[in-house]
């Protein structure tokens, strides 16, 4: 008894873990697989089986190509920021600083804060009368469109994303650093290395698994990006700032195509599982390896 106990004993634990994704991931799941295989134009209640078509026509929509366009723009423009900058300000953070905890605060606040927030803050900063275009009035330069130049749109709610990711990657940044060993860093010094080479060869080696976390967390939150959208600009100026979870949004609950916005979900489920894979399969394995 003793050892059948001890035996089953770590899959109790994870039975929780198992109830609650099956619950509010599998059953979903599923259903919006069989949801996307399914007709709704004629009747709500009761679509038919159309099998693959809503994929055929998904994949033909100058609309969802737009919108996947955008959402990697979007990643590209956010994701290198988040993994270097952030990276950056946990270095000069953990250093020994008088009243250093303040700037942790100071830094990790805007993450606290509720992104709807964060959103209508900078929509205030980027109106047409706002601050940073009577700063660009002020300095002789003229007033830009953020959010209605389609230039401008989707660079100006980027930026909302990074300011409100960086204190969150710091941290992350943070607890690693505090692994690495004292030695190596005394091992540089007496090589005769500054400051910058000391991080270059003793920090990012040993903390390289932790980079890719984060450049896998930040692309995966970059591919779903929605409130900084629905707040800011609902997609536009012209459909510049549509993202894929927006366009979902827009299928779903604006125009009824359930079978449409199931079909996209899909489709970025599957990306979002890529972008898993790569991290599992190429670092993930060797973070223990260091």
């Amino acid at each position: 008894m003793k050892i059948f106990y001890k035996k089953y004993t770590p899959y109790l634990f994870l039975i929780p873990a198992l109830v609650f994704l099956t619950v509010f991931f599998f059953i979903p799941f599923i259903q919006t697989i069989i949801l996307s295989l399914k007709d709704f134009s004629t009747d709500i209640y009761n679509p038919t089986f159309i099998g693959f078509i809503n994929y055929s026509k998904l994949l033909q929509s100058k609309e969802f190509y737009t919108a996947l366009i955008n959402t990697f723009l979007f990643l590209l423009m956010v994701v290198p920021f988040l993994a270097i900058f952030p990276l950056i300000v946990a270095i000069f953070i953990n250093q020994k600083i008088k009243g250093i905890n303040i700037y942790k605060v100071l830094i990790y606040l805007p993450v606290v804060v509720s992104i709807v927030v964060v959103a209508i803050a900078f929509k205030w900063l980027y109106a047409q009368q706002g601050i940073l275009n009577y700063i660009l009035d002020v300095i002789g330069l003229k007033p830009i469109g953020w959010l209605t130049d389609t230039r401008w749109a989707l660079f100006s709610v980027a930026l909302v994303t990074i300011y409100k990711g960086i204190g969150y990657y710091m941290m992350i940044y943070l607890s690693a650093l505090m692994g690495v060993p004292k030695d190596l860093y005394e091992a540089a010094d007496v090589d005769g290395a500054n400051s910058f080479f000391k991080h270059l060869t003793v920090t990012i080696p040993h903390i390289m698994p932790t980079i890719a976390l984060v450049v896998t967390i930040s692309s995966i939150s970059a591919l779903k990006v929605f409130a900084e959208i629905y707040v800011m600009t609902k997609g536009g100026p012209l459909n510049s700032t549509k993202t894929i979870v927006y366009y979902i949004y827009e299928r779903a609950f604006e125009n009824l195509d359930l079978s449409m916005a199931s079909a996209a979900s899909v489709v970025l489920l599957i990306i979002i599982l890529l972008f898993s894979i790569i991290n599992i399969t190429f670092f993930e394995n060797k973070r223990y390896k260091l």
